[in-house]
This record gives structure tokens, sequence and C-alpha cells, in this order.
């Protein structure tokens, strides 16, 4: 005769909390990183085979252009001429997102979340480390007052941020800290 004790469950995954990270949590982290890693290069390989570096399509008016920018840098450009290092920066947030959601408690909010987060840290760094730069390419402003070009990639980051945001200023919204919700 056995005894479970709360948060010590043999031979499974256990948060913190003494909640089971269930199958469904992978599978929701793990094909969110893939769909968003595989959208990301897809729209990259579309834009560099149609368009030169630095050539611009107009969208919607000059509201939203699609502009084949090449970011050797960090966020929104900056520290340019450093991928290798943002490469490796890259491979250590990409191990604290996995490590994060093996401990994290039962939420698929949090999944959902963090698949985001992964899928595009990963196409980012598909990137720097195959050409030595990301490919960004969504321009969006009104005539000479744009916003910072961006990919796919970093669409998905910025959504996971906030919804990270959400999560921790609205506790209950995400089910993280509940121990009844499933997520």
């Amino acid at each position: 005769m056995s005894v479970d004790v709360p948060g010590e469950i043999a031979g499974s995954e256990v948060a913190t909390t003494g909640t089971k990270r269930t199958g469904a949590h992978w599978l929701v982290f793990l094909g969110t990183a893939v769909t968003v890693f595989v959208l990301d290069q897809i729209s990259k390989a579309w834009l560099v085979s149609n368009l030169k570096p630095g050539e611009t399509v107009r969208v919607i008016g000059d509201f939203v252009r699609l502009t084949f920018s090449q970011n050797s840098g960090a966020l929104f450009g900056l520290f340019r001429d450093n991928a290798l290092v943002f490469g490796i920066v890259s491979l250590v947030v990409v191990a604290l997102i996995v490590g994060y959601h093996a401990r994290a408690g039962r939420s698929l909010y949090l999944s959902l979340a963090l698949g985001l987060l992964l899928g595009g840290a990963l196409g980012n760094l598909a990137d720097r480390l195959r050409l030595g730069y990301v490919v960004d390419f969504v321009d969006i402003g009104l005539g000479t007052l744009r916003f910072f070009t961006f990919n796919v990639g970093d669409s998905a980051i910025t959504l996971a941020i906030l919804m990270l945001i959400a999560a921790a200023i609205f506790p209950t919204l995400s089910g993280v800290g509940d121990r009844s919700a499933d997520g």
C-alpha cells in the first residue's frame, strides 16, 4: 500500500503547487511553438524569395507595408551586428522557457503563452544561426512615423509577454495559482 503525498507523485512531473502537468499541456505548448515556428519561417521564406533587402511593397496604402529588413541586432534593431551573441542568448532563453514550462503549475493558458514565446524565439534563433540576421518585414505606420519592423515570431513573443503580464495581474484569468482550475 502506498500513500501519495501532495507534490510527491511518483513517476510524474509535478509543479511546486502539487498539480500534475498533463499531456494536454505539453501538446498545447509544443503544438503552439511548432505552429508559430513554421508560420514564421514560411512567411520569411516567401518574403526573401519575392523581395530584395530594403525593398518595400504596400499592403494597405502607406499604413501597412512589407519591407525586407535584415536585423543583425536584438529587439527593435538594438545592438546591431551581434547575431552570434544573441544566438547564444536565444539558446539559453529557449532552455529556460522549456524548463519553466516543465515546472509550472497546471494551466493551459500558461502553456499557450509559453508556446508562443518558444515558437517566436526559435524562429528568430533559426534566422540568426542560418543567416547571421533576423528577417523582419512587417512595417506599420503613417508617413515617416513608423513602428519598428517586425515578423511573425516577434508578434508571437509580444502576445506571449502580454499574456504573461495579464496572468501576473489577474491570476484567475489564466488559472495560475488556482489549484482547482484545469486551465
